[in-house]
């Protein structure tokens, strides 16, 4: 088993009335029969289409039998419940987000956006700062890829008053202090947080994982070792709920001159991309939440002095583990609840409780087209500059399910307002007037009748008496069933 990372180009996706089905072809076409997509996103579009970035496992023998579900499975929720007002925010790893792209800088957001919900879901990019993590107390801190599924409509997410987490680390000769600094930041969470953990395991042989940078700009990267840590995991299922990962990352250019130009040049954080790879993973093999801490990866990095750096990037030189931030999320990270139906459950939020997505102007994977395809509205915040290139206005949204602000602030507000049953078009002066349409059964008749002159004559042209304006073509076209394009209504 490997994995690899592919650019596939998907023509035409937007004429289809499901942007997930559309896509899920041209990626199965691309990833061939003995490979499984784990993660997706779409950066850009050039001549031929739409470009999207993947990562996937490969040499699978069975990717239904290594992998219980796929990315793309669906389902149709029955319906948006109003009982409680629920947001998820999203802010993808690895593309360079201006707010919540480094450290754990985007909680203030992820707090203010917190205030104005029952619940919010969040993943762990966006409040993972080393040694730090602030989540608000209504906050259910979920692995990217579970919030896809979540987004999808398979799975639920059901809060828990603590979880017995299990740490997996690796040996280290090369520095042996890493283990130890390891331990003892468990044994710090055990005795601050009342954490339940029970168990710490030291891998002898690591994983070997290795950062890299797709033609985007976005980062990603490779993993060796696999196989061996899922059978590890597999074996001591039913002993934890949650899985702690810390292990080594090899960039894949020099480790110091990579902090360096990290820290004082900037860009998207270096190894964002590949530990996101290892937790889609293992949360998707094994339905429970992880979250992954990079350790030390040289010990040059022990002595070097960094100076004073950027504010979004300062919690990550204050840290010896960055390992504090996970523990804390994952000790009370929902439970994973698989085949869901959409019936009512007090106890669980399922795609029928998400009332509104955030995220970032441009960006698109399966959750943005999940929210489509459910009906969710879509906050995007246009200040949250990043790597994608994607024009969302191009997407299939229904009129009004999209819905532009420039900043956090006015996202809250935007929230705000939708709990309250406000619509927004109401707060803005000067106020527009309703639209006056005039409906006539005469104008009506008229139309139709001159609809099937139309059709009649050029039947009649090509000497089959069948139409040559085709229905199907027609629909896909103006996209009849009432979505908006490029900012008209079909």
């Amino acid at each position: 088993m490997k994995v690899f990372e592919q650019e596939v180009i998907v023509p035409g996706w937007l004429k289809s009335s499901s942007p997930i089905a559309g896509l899920q072809k041209a990626v199965a076409e691309a990833c061939g029969k003995k490979s499984a997509p784990i993660r997706v996103a779409m950066v850009g579009k050039n001549r031929l289409g739409h470009v999207c970035e993947m990562e996937a496992l490969g040499d699978l023998t069975s990717p239904k039998g290594m992998l219980p579900s796929s990315v793309f499975d669906y389902r149709q929720r029955k319906g948006e419940r109003t009982d409680k007002f629920n947001a998820v925010m999203l802010i993808p790893t690895g593309v360079d987000c201006a707010i919540g792209g480094h450290a754990g800088d985007a909680t203030p957001a992820a707090r203010l956006i917190a205030s104005q919900c029952d619940n919010l879901v969040i993943h762990p990019n966006v409040v993972n700062a080393s040694d730090i993590n602030e989540q608000a107390e209504n906050s259910l801190y979920a692995e990217g890829s579970l919030i896809c599924r979540l987004m999808m409509g398979t799975i639920g997410l059901q809060k828990v008053r603590q979880n017995r987490v299990l740490l997996v680390t690796e040996e280290r000769a090369d520095a042996p202090h890493v283990v130890d600094n390891t331990i003892n930041c468990a044994e710090g969470a055990r005795a601050t947080l009342g954490m339940d953990i029970q168990d710490v395991v030291v891998l002898e042989e690591g994983l070997e994982m290795k950062t890299g940078v797709a033609d985007s700009g976005r980062v990603t990267g490779a993993i060796n070792g696999l196989q061996a840590l899922l059978d590890m995991l597999q074996s001591k299922r039913g002993s934890y709920d949650a899985v702690a990962l810390a292990t080594r990352i090899t960039p894949h250019i020099d480790t110091v001159e990579l902090h360096r130009a990290y820290f004082g040049e900037g860009g998207p954080n270096p190894w964002g991309g590949v530990e996101a790879v290892l937790t889609h993973t293992t949360s998707t093999v094994l339905d429970v939440p992880t979250a992954h801490a990079p350790t030390m990866s040289s010990e040059a990095i022990r002595t070097e002095r960094w100076g004073v750096v950027d504010p979004r990037k300062a919690a990550e030189v204050i840290s010896s583990t960055y390992l504090f931030c996970v523990l804390k999320g994952l000790n009370r990270a929902p439970r994973v609840i698989t085949q869901v139906t959409g019936a009512y459950d007090p106890s669980t939020l399922a795609a029928e409780d998400v009332s509104v997505l955030v995220i970032p102007d441009g960006c698109v994977g399966l959750p943005t087209l999940a929210a489509i395809e459910q009906g969710i509205p879509v906050i995007a915040v246009r200040n949250n500059t990043n790597l994608m290139r994607n024009d969302l206005s191009e997407l299939p949204f229904r009129a009004g399910q999209l819905k532009y602000v420039e900043n956090y602030y006015e996202a809250a507000g935007v929230m705000a307002a939708m709990r309250s049953g406000v619509s927004t078009s109401t707060l803005l002066r000067p106020m527009q007037p309703i639209r006056i349409e005039r409906y006539s059964t005469a104008v009506k008749a008229t139309k139709v009748a001159k609809a099937a002159a139309s059709v009649s004559t050029n039947g009649s042209a090509n000497g089959n008496g069948k139409s040559t304006l085709a229905g199907p073509k027609a629909k896909s076209n103006g996209h009849a069933n009432g979505h908006v394009v490029n900012g008209s209504k079909a």
